[in-house]
């Protein structure tokens, strides 16, 4: 049988990435091909970088060699790479970078860099390869196309803000995508509405997929932690529950 307890798929959650820089904690450690090892900085709360998470190298944390501002998550891109998720407009940034050709910058370079430009990553190397999903995709799987740097990811769950025509539609939905096969699949989450949800004061942060069960847990910010049902749109129960 099973096991769908509570204690089981919070754990699972705990070790699912979120993002920056409230999560910069739960990124990936990352050792490169040739053997460098690099490692996530949160930059604090005030000053010229607040709210910045940066990577540097272990054996030279005064440079930073990658930067992210808020609403950025890392995730492995095997054998070696890595790959960066954002929201941008009304798309998803996906990029992915060769950890060991990243150049090195001084932190005084990113001093309210990101507040004039709107960007959300900074580096001074570019991507090996980044494509960009429409948020207005409709419920379904689409055929995408993705580049080839990205064909060893298995799936990645992409929870991201959706376009509500009225106070009962959904207004998030996880987007599942498999680059490996070059599809995307978008679940509306139904459950979560303006009618019933602060939303923008209240957001799915992160979700990951139970591999014994295949269902998807996932964590909203501001009410608690939830288990979905097997269409992966409606809420079986929650996990924890904050009080309101």
């Amino acid at each position: 049988m099973i096991d769908l307890s509570a204690t089981r798929l919070r754990d699972i959650l705990a070790h699912t990435i979120g993002p920056t820089p409230w999560y910069w904690q739960t990124f990936p450690a990352i050792t490169s091909v040739a053997g460098q090892r690099f490692d996530w900085t949160y930059q604090g709360d005030e000053g010229p970088v607040g709210y910045v998470v940066t990577l540097g190298l272990e054996q030279e944390p005064e440079l930073a060699r990658l930067a992210l501002n808020t609403y950025c998550r890392p995730f492995f891109v095997p054998p070696s790479y890595l790959g960066i998720w954002c929201p941008e407009g009304r798309s998803i940034r996906l990029a992915c970078f060769d950890p060991d050709t990243l150049k090195g910058f001084e932190l005084a370079e990113l001093a309210g860099w990101f507040k004039q430009s709107g960007e959300r990553i900074y580096s001074h190397t570019a991507p090996v390869a980044e494509f960009e999903l429409r948020i207005e995709l409709a419920p379904g799987t689409h055929k995408i196309d993705v580049p080839s740097e990205f064909a060893t990811v298995e799936e990645l769950i992409i929870p991201t803000s959706y376009k509500a025509m009225s106070s009962d539609d959904p207004a998030f939905a996880l987007f599942v995508l498999y680059p490996h096969a070059g599809l995307v699949e978008v679940l509306p989450q139904r459950w979560f509405t303006a009618a019933q949800y602060r939303v923008g004061q209240q957001w799915i942060t992160r979700a990951a997929r139970d591999p014994e069960s295949h269902r998807i847990v996932g964590e909203c910010h501001g009410v608690g932690t939830f288990l979905l049902d097997e269409d992966g749109c409606r809420l079986e129960r929650w996990l924890d529950k904050a009080s309101s």
